[in-house]
């Protein structure tokens, strides 16, 4: 039987959730704002040029909507009831995989009825690019949430390209091994011709899982599927394609007068210090804002750093606040800031100045000017942004960026003070570096930092992975 078209887009990209942020009102009437991201940013204009299609959950629960153009781009959205939502997005893949593929950092829980929400949801997913897709189309398949995505989009739709990319660690497969549908979610990448990582040791450990809980054969990167998967066989390549920022838009806002002064604000608001020191980053177990906080706090102790004179500015942005794991983070964060601001404050001055809230891109940009050093001591990351975010920022090459070595970006930044986040002497050493770098140092040190991340920004890692994938063989036969 030959393949079928079922759309007019050539180029399709599936994702968790849609480029906007919809909401509809009580009357049932649409809107949709842009959502922010550096995806979206790198995905746009290759979907407004290219015939694009966008396939995702609109984030409102039980919401059907038909397909819709917003933003120049034609927007699929996959219906998700309140239930799935539960099972599927915060059971399965925030509670399931998220800690599974992060170390186990936290327990993950295994349970049955989530995986079937799961499988139910990813069919949907591949259903609907198979909709959207028309003959020979690119289809680009993102992230944990749709991992089955690859492999049942193949049997619907055998005539097109499939890409996946995973935004988070893929973790050894001594970890990956506990997962008890283990074997059903390589075989459901290995539908995918290319499978991209952040870091080469995730592809690695990727690799790993397919010899182990398969029978197929790896040389180097390629994977062969047998003729029971289409014949004749088939090639399946894992990359590394570390994703990035955009990083021009920022460094030009960076510039502007504007955040200049806000930035200016900033420091004159925390009362002027001597150092100020930031971490942002959402509010999750993965980040290591316990340690960060810890080591700050012994710091202070021991007479090493003093307040209001050393100042720790901590941006913790709502996330996932309905999964358990999360309430008690969040508990347990605003508890130690407040005995060590209870301890090391003064009369309208606080040792930590802890934020828990959304800020927008121009405020953020300020953030990153005004702080002599970034702290970012994720315990695990698929990359962090975060940390490239402040070298783009960093146009004065003024500032000094603490890393940890478990950052997917630390690959990239080797010229930031690396850290072991769990070795707190270690951390608690480097920053007491940072701050006392010699200014000349600092700027040799970022100024290596800036020339990486402006030359490798989101849209050369898009077109890098896209061009990989568009030199590999076309298929016309199907499963």
């Amino acid at each position: 039987m030959p393949a079928r078209s079922h759309g007019t887009h050539e180029f399709v990209v599936v994702a968790n959730r849609l480029p906007v942020d919809v909401t509809i009102d009580d009357e049932g009437e649409m809107s949709w704002t842009r959502s922010p991201g550096g995806l979206v940013t790198a995905l746009a204009p290759l979907m407004r040029d290219g015939d694009g299609a966008w396939v995702g959950w609109s984030g409102a629960p039980d919401a059907e909507l038909t397909p819709f153009d917003a933003d120049g781009m034609r927007l699929w959205p996959v219906p998700l009831s309140a239930m799935e939502v539960q099972r599927y997005y915060e059971g399965f893949s925030n509670s399931t995989l998220w800690p599974l593929y992060h170390d186990v950092i936290v327990e993950p829980d295994y349970h049955r009825i989530w995986w079937n929400a799961y499988l139910e949801v990813n069919r949907r997913f591949a259903e609907a690019a198979a909709s959207a897709a028309t003959q020979n189309a690119t289809v680009w398949v993102h992230d944990y949430q749709l991992q089955l995505v690859p492999a049942m989009l193949r049997r619907l739709r055998p005539d097109v390209r499939i890409g996946f990319f995973n935004h988070i660690p893929f973790p050894p497969v001594e970890i990956f091994g506990q997962l008890p549908w283990r074997k059903q979610m390589v075989e459901g990448l290995l539908g995918a011709d290319l499978v991209g990582f952040q870091r080469t040791g995730d592809a690695a450990n990727f690799l790993r899982a397919v010899r182990r809980f398969t029978t197929y054969t790896t040389r180097g990167q390629v994977i062969t599927i047998g003729p029971h998967w289409t014949r004749p066989e088939r090639h399946v390549r894992a990359a590394t394609f570390p994703i990035s920022i955009d990083s021009a838009e920022l460094d030009a806002l960076a510039r502007t007068e504007a955040v200049q002064q806000r930035a200016a604000d900033i420091r004159r608001e925390l009362g002027d210090p001597d150092v100020l020191l930031l971490g942002v980053d959402r509010l999750d177990y993965t980040k290591g804002i316990r340690h960060r906080i810890k080591a700050f706090g012994e710091l202070l102790r021991e007479e090493k750093v003093s307040a209001p004179a050393t100042v720790l500015v901590q941006v913790a942005s709502p996330s996932r606040e309905r999964v358990e794991q999360y309430v008690t983070l969040r508990q347990e964060v605003e508890v130690t800031v407040g005995h060590i601001n209870g301890e090391f404050g003064s009369l309208g001055r606080s040792a930590i100045s802890y934020l828990h809230h959304f800020y927008p891109h121009e405020e953020m940009a300020a953030l990153y000017r005004a702080a002599d050093v970034m702290l970012v001591t994720s315990l695990r990351d698929g990359m962090n942004l975060v940390a490239k975010e402040y070298v783009a920022a960093r146009h004065d090459l003024g500032g000094v960026l603490v890393l940890s070595e478990f950052a997917g970006a630390a690959d990239e930044l080797s010229q930031a003070l690396l850290i072991n986040p769990h070795d707190i002497e270690g951390l608690k050493s480097a920053i007491i570096t940072a701050i006392e770098m010699d200014p000349r140092e600092a700027r040799r040190r970022m100024r290596g930092l800036r020339k990486r991340v402006m030359e490798n920004d989101v849209a050369h890692w898009a077109n890098s992975f896209l061009s990989v994938l568009e030199a590999m063989p076309q298929r016309t036969s199907h499963v």
